[in-house]
């Protein structure tokens, strides 16, 4: 059952107007946002008539924007929310009224944003609030992707909580050394000990500091205390006894690479992101082409051209740019081949722009190419990639990909050819249309890094695909609102000017 949302009657209601300023920006969030979209959008997640009111989704979807905002832990986020009159005016709550149990946001955020479409609805309706308040949005579409690693990397969920409450220790350690004597003891099995007895231990670490009110008043004590916790529901919520399963390994170089996900952006030249897909870590960014432009229409915007990077140049998305009238920016990859080896993962092999080299379909890359046909101007350029045989004896793919036992090496073989599609292509590129457009390509650079910096989208701070689907709907509708709110000062200041 849904309970609304009600303005908060108080005689303290005018503490508002004293200590929260015009230009704080929850006040201008707030006051640009109709947030009544959110009832709708979570209406069928709440049943009608049974049991007590819940707590209105607004309410819930605010302290999510807040932690989104303010990279707080749930913990952190529901205490300052208990004295910062900005926070309680935001969330429309009145000076004196208490505030959530932040295991209540978990549960909200589990039960109620499991469906990974809440992402698509939260970038629609910040595009669309966009276009409601009169900002002429661009026809070009920029592209690329960017990583976020996986909360528990390529550790377990019982390694991760270790990691962290050896970090509490050191800040305990650091004030109070004779906390060495006092910690409870590890499990005598610590390295293979088991989910249940880690979380025990941590329990009990957290307990004998909270045992010590000079230790929690130590912020950073407190705040790892709080990280700790929220982990350690995560992953009793989730029932992970492994890592991460549905990050992979994905690359960025030839020899660097991260294990989590992948975050498909489209965005206009003003900076508006139009559209998102999340996949896991190993996905190639050439393949999200068609379904961030659908994205982008369902959204509002006429699509006439897409920028990206060399690798949204293949085949397919030159054709679906040519059959759609889309004008695609997008240099030709210096590798323009076809496999040779028939099966049905052979379409699946992708050539990685960074690292100039073949990524497998299991997200494993290449460990070394060579050439044939060098010497022969008769015979076919032939590019032959080598993978690690060790990995391919344990890959889960083997099977479909053709591997025999006792094979001594792997390879996948292409040969360098440029078809008559290519060709045309190529000749785009030195148009003076495609020279401009391209220069617009940096802007996707910037906001990429401005989700990683500012809000915390270099770590997937949930766990699985559709938690960083959540994490992503939620970062791009509070990037989108506050770019929102600039362009309409720039707006206003012109008209001002003029």
């Amino acid at each position: 059952m849904i309970a609304k949302a009600e303005v908060p009657l108080s005689p303290y209601i005018g503490l508002y107007d004293i200590v929260v300023p015009e230009d704080h920006e929850l006040r201008k969030i707030k006051s640009l946002v109709d947030f009544s979209f959110v009832d709708e959008m979570l209406r069928d997640t709440y049943t009608a008539d049974n049991g007590r009111p819940g707590y209105p989704p607004v309410m819930m979807f605010k302290y999510l924007l807040l932690k989104r905002i303010y990279e707080l832990s749930d913990r952190d986020l529901v205490k300052r929310a208990m004295s910062d009159m900005a926070f309680k005016y935001f969330l429309d709550l009145s000076p004196e009224e208490g505030v959530i149990d932040d295991t209540t946001l978990t549960k909200f955020r589990k039960l109620r944003l499991k469906d990974e479409s809440v992402m698509d609805e939260l970038v629609r309706q910040s595009v669309q609030i966009a276009l409601d308040n009169g900002l002429q949005l661009s026809g070009t579409l920029i592209m690329d992707s960017t990583h976020s690693e996986s909360k528990f990397g390529l550790k377990s969920a019982r390694e991760y909580l270790l990691e962290l409450c050896k970090n509490l220790r050191k800040k305990v350690y650091s004030v109070d050394e004779s906390y060495h004597d006092k910690m409870p003891a590890k499990p005598d099995n610590m390295k293979i000990g088991l989910y249940e007895e880690v979380l025990d231990y941590c329990k009990k670490v957290i307990d004998t500091v909270k045992n010590d009110d000079r230790l929690s008043a130590y912020m950073n004590i407190s705040e790892n205390i709080s990280l700790l916790e929220e982990v350690m529901n995560d992953v009793n919520e989730e029932l992970i006894l492994s890592k991460d399963e549905d990050a992979k390994t994905g690359h960025k170089s030839a020899d660097s690479e991260f294990f989590g996900y992948k975050t498909h952006i489209a965005m206009t030249p003003e900076r508006i992101i139009t559209a998102v897909s999340v996949s896991s870590g190993e996905k190639h960014d050439g393949k999200y082409l068609e379904s961030l432009v659908t994205k982008s229409k369902n959204n509002g915007i006429d699509v006439k051209a897409v920028v990206g990077d060399g690798a949204y140049s293949e085949a397919d998305n030159i054709t679906y740019a040519n059959r759609n009238d889309l004008k695609l920016v997008s240099k030709l990859s210096n590798v323009v081949a076809k496999g040779n080896r028939k099966n049905s993962l052979d379409d699946s092999f992708f050539f990685n722009k960074d690292a100039k080299m073949y990524v497998c379909p299991e997200g494993h890359m290449a460990i070394r190419k060579a050439r044939s046909g060098v010497k022969d101007p008769a015979k076919p350029l032939r590019e032959i990639y080598f993978f690690d045989i060790e990995k391919c004896r344990s890959c889960p793919l083997k099977e479909k990909c053709g591997y025999r036992d006792n094979q001594k090496s792997r390879t996948y073989t292409v040969t360098v050819k440029m078809s008559k599609l290519h060709e045309d292509h190529q000749a785009k590129q030195k148009t003076e249309e495609y020279k401009i457009l391209s220069k617009e390509r940096y802007k996707i650079e910037v906001k990429n890094a401005e989700l990683k910096n500012n809000y915390g989208y270099d770590e997937c701070v949930y766990a699985g695909l559709h938690g960083m689907s959540l994490q992503a709907g939620v970062s791009v509708f509070v990037v989108n609102v506050k770019r929102i709110m600039k362009l309409l000062e720039e707006k206003t200041r012109q008209k001002t000017d003029q």
